[in-house]
């Protein structure tokens, strides 16, 4: 019995077979992981604003506003518009507005735009043309309520000016 390695068999057995393909794990900037994790795939194109109480993973693109408690913008991916998260890694392309307590921008990124952080780390290679502030106050997740989104709006009939009565 050998406890450090397979025998000839299994060994064998496992190379005719294909590994299961998943997502990449999300990159955590605290180590923490997130509870939800989404995924917006290759090819897909998100035009709006997205509110994520979890962990979201962007590999296609996406214009307008995101609201999530941890971003990933894989790299490929392009992202345009604002982002409000409390980590926020980006490997891929964005153009605009982060206010987050955390980002990182790894070496794959290129970044065009304003950063207000807490944090903000920048790999070698990364490509960032902006301005970075510091945020004043940290980001918090956007809360269930918010995930929901507006109320439906109450439709109201006004009387005619005829019909009131004097």
């Amino acid at each position: 019995m050998n406890y450090f390695s397979q025998s000839k068999g299994e060994r064998d057995v496992k190379i005719g077979q294909p590994e299961p393909r998943t997502a990449a794990p999300m990159p955590a900037v605290t180590g923490k992981s997130p509870e939800i994790l989404s995924t917006f795939g290759h090819g897909m194109l998100v035009t709006g604003n997205i509110v994520c109480t979890g962990g979201l993973q962007i590999f296609g693109r996406v214009t307008g506003e995101i609201h999530a408690a941890h971003l990933v913008i894989c790299e490929g991916a392009r992202v345009e518009g604002k982002i409000t998260a409390q980590e926020v890694v980006i490997q891929g392309t964005f153009t605009g507005n982060i206010q987050a307590n955390a980002v990182k921008l790894q070496a794959t990124a290129l970044v065009e735009g304003e950063i207000f952080n807490k944090s903000l780390t920048i790999e070698q290679n990364a490509q960032f043309e902006g301005v970075a502030r510091r945020l004043e106050r940290p980001v918090e997740a956007p809360s269930a309520e918010q995930a929901k989104g507006p109320a439906a709006p109450v439709l109201t009939l006004a009387t005619p000016a005829s019909e009131a009565v004097g």
